[in-house]
């Protein structure tokens, strides 16, 4: 039997674990394994940069869960610092640079994995590649950022956008001393939430003495007089700053995609089939950030970068590669992140995704607590649900609360993944005991509210 070759482009989450699961399945006899990665690291947590950023995380290492040489051990020819520059899929072959010699060549494959991940968001303003400007999406940007603070003797910090990355990295900064202050376009921080959740959000960051600056887009980067930067400009005004962070979010790194004339979608990332096959070609795949998604409450395409589904994603195409079988139904869109001890969570539509698709829709908040109000250490949480004004169909919840607030949102996301109606939920099982729960938890108040909402509105 000829041995087929198999070659992963990224060397992170998807890409390893796509190769990893290929070879549990398949000997090195049956298949060659050859991994590409540009980068200085491999199967790392990109979601724990900011924690290590700030200290949380003591050690960079800490972040790595497989080595390059734990990689080859297993059988997986992983070469770092090697960027792939082209896909000939007519060719079934790919041409690579070797980033430390300079030098570039030809590997052919039977059989292709498409893991190149997300890029942060840059737009195109004046200075915005002045050192001293840093988006943080891998290890090396993470060193990046830090070799910069410490070099770094001003201490004003300027971030912008208050997204996931923005918000997280707005606290990390604050531990290193800095004076922050996080410009964001929007209404409030956290557009994955709607602006009432959000503003939940603001203040708390303003607890923490981070300046929030609202409707605030971002017109260019100044340089002082050695070329770094020394302020960020709005429309209206002005705000010093000796490190600048991105945190407008990702975009699939999907260059080599497009390229080569793969098929992409409306944000840019590839299309695949339920098996994680790019649609139209028998023999390559792709997963992680790089791809779109079905959102299961839609019924649309979207792209969200998550290392749980970049995980999932490997774990199918590995099985498919290696002659096995699996599928990725799609998501509900659940996130959670934290503001100090404020924890945030989100899973399904927001109002503007209801309205996006034509679905009417109503919503309800409630505020309760995270335990038995009587119970020592109660904080309270705020839950708002949103559901279809006919059918009482589960749309999305989103949480702001104390502690144990944020993964309640999984009750909400297995509902949305199951279909569940508001009343439906309403009746759930869940566990209770007066340290981890009122009689009636959060959810399901919320859920019981949604509930009246729907017959009160009927058709």
């Amino acid at each position: 039997m000829a041995t087929e070759r198999l070659v992963v482009i990224g060397g992170d989450a998807a890409g390893m674990s796509a190769a990893s699961q290929a070879r549990r399945l398949k000997g090195p006899q049956e298949l060659e394994i050859v991994a590409f990665e540009r980068g200085h690291f491999s199967s790392y947590s990109a979601c724990g940069i900011p924690y290590w950023v700030g200290g949380d995380v003591p050690e960079r290492d800490d972040l790595i869960a497989r080595t390059p040489a734990e990689h080859r051990e297993r059988g997986i020819d992983l070469r770092m610092r090697t960027e792939v520059t082209e896909i000939d899929v007519a060719g079934q072959r790919v041409r690579t640079r070797d980033l430390e010699a300079g030098t570039d060549s030809w590997t052919g494959f039977d059989k292709l994995v498409i893991a190149t991940g997300a890029r942060p968001t840059r737009p195109a303003l004046p200075g915005i590649d002045a050192p001293g400007v840093h988006g943080v999406q891998t290890l090396d940007d993470g060193q990046a950022l830090l070799d910069t603070l410490a070099a770094t003797s001003g201490r004003r910090a300027v971030v912008v956008g208050a997204g996931y990355i923005g918000v997280e990295m707005a606290e990390a900064l604050l531990k290193h001393g800095y004076e922050v202050t996080v410009l964001n376009r929007g209404e409030q921080p956290m557009a994955t939430l709607d602006p009432d959740m959000g503003r939940l959000v603001h203040k708390a960051m303003d607890g923490l003495g981070i300046t929030t600056v609202t409707d605030a887009a971002v017109t260019k980067v100044l340089t002082g007089q050695d070329g770094r930067v020394s302020a960020v400009t709005t429309e209206s005004a002005s705000y010093p700053a000796d490190v600048v962070v991105l945190g407008i979010g990702v975009e699939p790194e999907t260059t080599l995609a497009r390229a080569a004339g793969l098929p992409l979608g409306v944000y840019g990332g590839l299309l695949t089939d339920l098996a994680m096959r790019v649609r139209g070609h028998e023999n390559i795949w792709a997963g992680g950030d790089c791809v779109e998604v079905l959102d299961l409450v839609s019924g649309r395409e979207r792209h969200i970068a998550l290392g749980t589904h970049a995980n999932k994603h490997g774990q199918i195409i590995g099985s498919n590669v290696g002659g096995d079988y699996g599928t990725f139904p799609g998501v509900v869109g659940t996130a959670v992140s934290k503001v100090c001890d404020l924890e945030i969570a989100r899973t399904g539509l927001r109002e503007k995704d209801a309205r996006a698709v034509g679905l009417r829709y109503l919503t309800t908040t409630i505020e309760s607590t995270n335990s038995a109000g009587y119970y020592p250490g109660a904080t309270v949480m705020t839950v708002k649900m949103l559901a279809e004004r006919r059918t009482g169909r589960l749309l999305g919840v989103q949480i702001v609360g104390g502690e144990g607030a944020a993964k309640r949102v999984d009750i909400a996301a297995v509902a949305l993944t199951a279909g569940m109606t508001v009343e439906q939920m309403m009746s759930l099982d869940l566990g209770y005991a007066p340290p981890f729960s009122p009689v009636w938890d959060p959810v399901l108040v919320a859920a019981r509210k949604a509930v009246s909402a729907v017959r009160k509105a009927g058709t």
